[in-house]
């Protein structure tokens, strides 16, 4: 009980910190809803030549660039747990007799609340440009998003508190986030791809992850597809979750 206290206090914190500075949730919406009002009506345009009806292509752009919000938007936040190190907050925070584990867990439940509002944002702006979909789907497209974005918020967190530096974090992110970006099939479909490239997308479990919200903005919330979706970014947020607790754990000792 007194570690869910700790983790509602923390979260407190960080949401009052968020709230005084909004530009930089707008921020973080823009590149999201560029690519959506810029490039989708290009890939509509695109898939429309292969028979795909319009609504349906939105299904099928929509979850991907939900799943590059996850992706960014989650990864990204190890700068700010950097700059809190260095400024010394970490560490007054952490001889407190609040849990380690609750400064990760409340820390991270912030940019989570943050990053599924952008999402809910993000399905508003897309539904008058044509996109449509099932209430359920979206539910269950928006708890994936929530899962995925709960476990790479903790990598990301436990990633900066190991290399401590901004200089390193970056690169080393982008490495790790553009060949997923590119091969989970967030832009266009992975079906599109030569065989080769589609059997490793399939190495990748963001691919699985765009399958399922795909199938679940289609209205499939209750497919094996849908289903293995969920496993998946239950699997990733478990691990991390796990990984990240342990890194804030072992600071100091």
């Amino acid at each position: 009980m007194s570690l869910l206290v700790d983790i509602i206090l923390v979260f407190q914190r960080h949401l009052r910190i968020s709230l005084r500075n909004p530009l930089w949730i707008a921020i973080g919406l823009s590149q999201p809803i560029a690519f959506l009002v810029l490039y989708g009506p290009l890939m509509t345009s695109t898939l429309s030549i292969t028979g795909v009806a319009p609504e349906r292509a939105w299904q099928t752009y929509v979850p991907g660039v939900l799943v590059q919000l996850c992706l960014f938007g989650s990864a990204f936040v190890g700068f700010g747990v950097i700059a809190e190190w260095r400024g010394g907050v970490i560490e007054r925070l952490r001889v407190t007799p609040v849990s380690r584990a609750a400064l990760l867990l409340g820390r991270v439940l912030r940019d989570v609340a943050l990053l599924v509002v952008q999402a809910v944002l993000l399905i508003v702006v897309a539904l008058p440009l044509g996109l449509r979909a099932s209430v359920p789907g979206v539910l269950a497209a928006l708890g994936v998003v929530t899962l995925l974005s709960l476990g790479l918020a903790c990598l990301s967190c436990a990633l900066a508190l190991t290399v401590k530096s901004e200089d390193t974090l970056g690169p080393t992110l982008n490495t790790g986030l553009m060949p997923l970006l590119l091969l989970s099939g967030v832009l266009l479909p992975m079906s599109f791809a030569p065989r080769w490239l589609d059997l490793v997308s399939r190495l990748t479990p963001f691919r699985y992850i765009v399958d399922g919200m795909r199938s679940a903005f289609q209205g499939e919330v209750f497919s094996l597809t849908v289903l293995s979706t969920v496993l998946v970014a239950l699997a990733i947020s478990v691990l991390s979750v796990l990984l990240g607790v342990r890194t804030y754990l072992r600071l100091g000792a």
